[in-house]
């Protein structure tokens, strides 16, 4: 008998539910004799062993659901190795759980943060494969992490919403994006919606060639659209994170896309809104493409417990499905190049990127 251990650690997104669904489905496929075992929370279902033992019915009916049914925690990875008052670590509590599960496999379906557990939990000598999920596309390493695909539909389906108000009443429309520290998302979902100027991390903005951009857009039409990532930042502002999120609340402004149209409404003299579809991004019916993409993910991954390879996460490089080991890959972030084709074509299109 085998006994797998499946979680999902992190932020949420569509295709959780088909990533388990196809991983699963793949080791009773691949396995005479498995037994997977649900562990519900993350990792703080190995914390505290809240798991179950499930059977094939009931991954059924996951291929086109949105979100995770073993549901979701964040363990931050900092917090892994602080001894309790006893001395005893996050991380010992999982080793010792494991053990005790009798597990012979672990598989973690996360984003960046979660990657660093992985990596950490294989070199406590756990076998471990991951599967790459994050909306930011930030895991380095792989083409493409599976939700992002969805969060991008998502973002232009927002959008264009958003057009038809901002047509009304002759508005410029500010629409931040999640992302984290990287500008994929914001990019792909810009590009793909049409906007007018695009703003991301990799690219610290100047508010007058931004303005510029608008102004210039206003003259082709009654409506302008920004789309910022939210970890976007001017050049005249700290290139720290924290020092940054000061300088904003000390303002009284609650994020970059608030800000932004704050600066782009007086640069222009034009009504200037900002909107946030948030979590929204994270939500809803995975697309065709990532119910694909999780279905390639989930069978890879299958097959690498099979052959009893651990220590590695599944990625697709240049079109083919592999893996890489964690250790070279995890905690690593995966900023969009500023050579990157889709800026190349974004900005022959003319397309601003407030640069």
């Amino acid at each position: 008998m085998r006994k797998i251990g499946i979680l999902t650690s992190g932020g949420d997104c569509a295709g959780l539910n088909p990533a388990i669904y196809a991983l699963a489905k793949s080791l009773y496929s691949r396995l005479d004799n498995v037994e997977i075992i649900g562990i519900y929370d993350g990792f703080t279902g190995l914390i505290d062993l809240n798991t179950k033992v499930l059977g094939p019915d009931d991954f059924d009916g996951l291929l086109d659901q949105g979100g995770t049914f073993l549901r979701s925690i964040r363990q931050g990875f900092k917090t892994m190795e602080i001894p309790d008052e006893k001395g005893v670590t996050k991380a010992d509590k999982i080793v010792k759980n494991y053990k005790k599960l009798g597990l012979d496999a672990l598989a973690v379906l996360g984003g960046n943060g979660s990657h660093k557990v992985a990596k950490l939990l294989s070199q406590r000598g756990l076998n471990v494969v991951a599967l790459p999920k994050t909306i930011d596309n930030d895991i380095f390493g792989t083409d493409e992490t599976f939700g992002y695909d969805t969060a991008i539909q998502t973002g232009v389906n927002y959008i264009a919403h958003l057009k038809t108000t901002a047509a009304s009443h002759s508005r410029v429309f500010v629409v931040e994006i999640m992302g984290n520290k990287v500008g994929w998302l914001a990019l792909s979902t810009g590009v793909a919606a049409g906007a007018d100027v695009v703003i991301l991390p990799e690219i610290p903005y100047d508010i007058d060639k931004v303005n510029k951009a608008v102004t210039k857009a206003l003259r082709h039409r009654n409506y302008a659209f920004v789309v910022v990532s939210e970890g976007a930042y001017s050049k005249n502002e700290p290139q720290k994170n924290k020092e940054r999120a000061f300088t904003r609340e000390s303002t009284g402004f609650h994020g970059i896309g608030e800000q932004l149209a704050k600066e782009i409404e007086a640069g222009t003299g034009r009504e200037t809104r900002s909107a946030v579809p948030g979590h929204e991004l994270r939500g809803g019916t995975p697309s065709a493409f990532d119910r694909l993409y999780t279905m390639q993910l989930g069978n890879y991954a299958a097959k690498l417990i099979q052959e009893e390879k651990y220590g590695l996460t599944v990625a697709r490089v240049k079109g083919k499905i592999t893996a890489n080991k964690l250790e070279d890959v995890a905690g690593i972030s995966k900023p969009v190049p500023l050579d990157d084709r889709l800026i190349k074509a974004a900005r022959n299109t003319g397309i601003s990127f407030g640069d």
